[in-house]
């Protein structure tokens, strides 16, 4: 079951161990040091190991110690350059060896963002996070860079003394750079075996501030405090999540809060997980993030997909433990609420990507496709919808969830394939095969669209909104004066974004209904980001001019992808806005992460 999205053939030699040492170099925006990795022969008369790299020079190359030969193959669109290394002497199957290889990372690695001081919040010292899911680690270091090998690994980082530098490991202490006075050198150990795309690091002027007996909250000093309080429910989470799943094995779960331009809501980095800003509203009520990104430390860090084609595997399982979370703290019509956002988040993104979009599949072929542009929101909303199904259709949440813990305990520190977890099920509820048997799978893991099937959901929590939304999409000019603030009167802001999504997927309300829905409840006054998001695109696609800076600025002044792909593709789909959003895009495109840069760049036709 080879992996299209990387040149490593782990069935010939696997990487177990990794010893990083290295240097972050703000001046250059590089990284540069040695990767020593311990590799395995899994064949007799091994000669060679490939792996993958991108934009990385290669200086030198020892194996034990010995200098060794190597070479780069021919350079891939996405995918970048596989690294030959040929070894002096071969091995024999099981036998080990550890390579170690000179490296520089490019100043424009696909991996890193490198911020000037003026770029931070605090405006006085240079900042730099990683982003390696899913194919970018081979873009800082050359590695097997596919979720199929697992490796443990000790790392020093060498940065400014007046920064910190944190990774997706535990902390093992820091030391001043005998090279160098001006630097430290901070010491990192993952004992727990990971794939390369946990491989995480940050460095900038960050404080803490303890939330829990295992978990302190990173940030700019400017965020910290705000920060602890928006995430303080993380020790509950993590307690229930250790109820529903097994016991939390990775020892620290810390929180670090990155800035606006981090690409995604959270990233599950071992140990400490990244997140964006744009979850301090100020209320907690965007801690679902915080229940997914814990949840994801048994699904997905334990169990993880062996390719990026079963990305679902990670996704589905840890949006359904993370509903099962918040059904727990907040009760069981809140997570049948959850659940039906996610349908309606499902239905959205079929609508922008087609019906009969491939991406759109559960389980994708990813043959010459950048798992960059495949992502969306099917496999984590697609998936969760499966995993609901069947926790329906097979005995309800106590049931289930038996499964899913024994699913997590049978597959803790593999890698699996789709098929792995179907015949699991099928072990697992032997005595329903009949009942597994009525279930459509080829449609469900095949073919594209809407799922075969849709669950039943408790809609208690929903009528109020659906109830709004059928009123403003109902309402003739002459009924505007009926709405008034007291509508929402009763409503939670998770029914507000509710709400607005409900009308994101009707046809557009007339400019008349948008504008009166401003003055009586004065959207435009929230900044929960999950709310002004959709208003913005509510008001874009109801050809509201004065929407449009507001539309340009959340697109820009953040970049989460969620949020600003959607608004930039709003923008230029409206002929008022679209020559002002390339514009837009081009004077920032500089300061944008590289990856959003890119995906955005293709939204707006921009690529070169």
């Amino acid at each position: 079951m080879a992996d299209p999205s990387s040149f490593a053939s782990p069935a010939c030699c696997l990487t177990r161990h990794l010893h990083l040492r290295c240097r972050a170099d703000f001046g250059a925006r590089v990284l540069r040091g040695t990767a020593a990795l311990t590799a395995r022969a899994e064949r007799e008369a091994l000669r060679c190991l490939v792996l993958d790299t991108k934009d990385v020079q290669v200086f030198k190359v020892t194996v034990n110690g010995q200098d060794a030969q190597f070479a780069f193959g021919e350079k891939h669109s996405f995918k970048g350059t596989p690294l030959e290394i040929t070894f002096p002497n071969e091995l024999r199957r099981g036998q080990e060896a550890i390579v170690e290889i000179s490296f520089e990372s490019s100043p424009q690695s696909s991996a890193l963002q490198w911020f000037t001081p003026e770029q931070t919040s605090g405006k006085k010292h240079p900042f730099l996070f990683s982003q390696c899911q899913a194919i970018h680690c081979r873009a800082i270091f050359p590695c097997q860079d596919t979720p199929a090998v697992k490796l443990t690994y000790y790392a020093e980082i060498s940065v400014p003394k007046e920064l910190v530098a944190l990774m997706s490991a535990n902390r093992d202490g820091e030391a001043p750079d005998p090279e160098d006075s001006a630097h430290k050198v901070y010491r990192f150990s993952q004992n727990v075996p990971i794939p390369c795309y946990l491989f995480a690091l940050v460095v900038g002027a960050l404080e803490s501030r303890k939330i829990g007996p295992r978990t302190l909250v990173w940030a700019e000093k400017e965020l910290v405090d705000k920060s602890a309080y928006e995430f303080s429910e993380a020790e509950a989470m993590l307690k229930t999540a250790e109820d529903l799943a097994g016991p939390y094995v990775w020892g620290q779960y810390d929180l670090l809060v990155l800035p606006p331009s981090f690409p995604y809501g959270g990233m599950e980095n071992p140990c400490l997980t990244f997140v964006t800003p744009t979850l301090l509203a100020g209320d907690r009520s965007l801690s679902n993030v915080i229940a997914h990104e814990i949840s994801h430390s048994w699904t997905g860090n334990l169990v993880t997909n062996k390719t990026w084609e079963h990305f679902w595997l990670n996704e589905g399982h840890t949006v359904y433990l993370e509903r099962r979370i918040g059904g727990r703290l907040f009760g069981e019509q809140f997570r049948h609420f959850q659940a039906l956002g996610g349908w309606r988040e499902l239905q959205n993104s079929i609508n922008t990507l087609g019906d009969k979009n491939p991406v759109t599949n559960l389980v994708i072929n990813l043959d010459e496709v950048d798992p960059d542009v495949a992502y969306s929101s099917v496999p984590y909303e697609k998936g969760f919808a499966l995993l609901f199904y069947l926790e329906q259709l097979l005995g309800g949440p106590d049931v289930f969830i038996g499964f899913l813990k024994a699913y997590v305990q049978t597959f803790a520190y593999k890698s699996i394939v789709t098929e792995d977890w179907k015949k699991f099920l099928y072990s697992y509820f032997k005595d329903k095969v009949d009942i597994l048997d009525k279930v459509d799978w080829n449609s469900w893991f095949h073919a594209p669209g809407m799922p075969p099937v849709k669950p039943t959901y408790d809609t208690t929590l929903s009528n109020a909104c659906i109830a709004l939304s059928q009123r403003w999409i109902q309402a003739k000019e002459s009924d505007l004066g009926s709405f008034s603030s007291a509508d929402l009167k009763e409503m939670s802001s998770h029914q507000l974004i509710e709400f607005l999504a409900l009308l994101l997927l009707e046809e557009p309300l007339p400019l008349s209904h948008v504008q009166r829905m401003q003055e009586v409840y004065n959207f435009n006054a929230i900044n929960n980001s999950e709310i002004r998001f959709r208003w913005l695109r509510l008001c874009i696609r109801s050809k509201w001019e004065a929407a449009i800076p507001l539309a340009l600025k959340m697109a820009t002044d953040q970049g989460r992808m969620k949020f600003t792909r959607p608004l930039f593709r709003d923008l230029y789909g409206f002929d008022k806005s679209r020559d002002l959003a390339v514009k837009t895009f081009l004077e920032h495109r500089a300061s944008m992460h590289p990856v959003t840069s890119m995906l955005v760049g293709k939204d707006l036709k921009q690529d070169q």
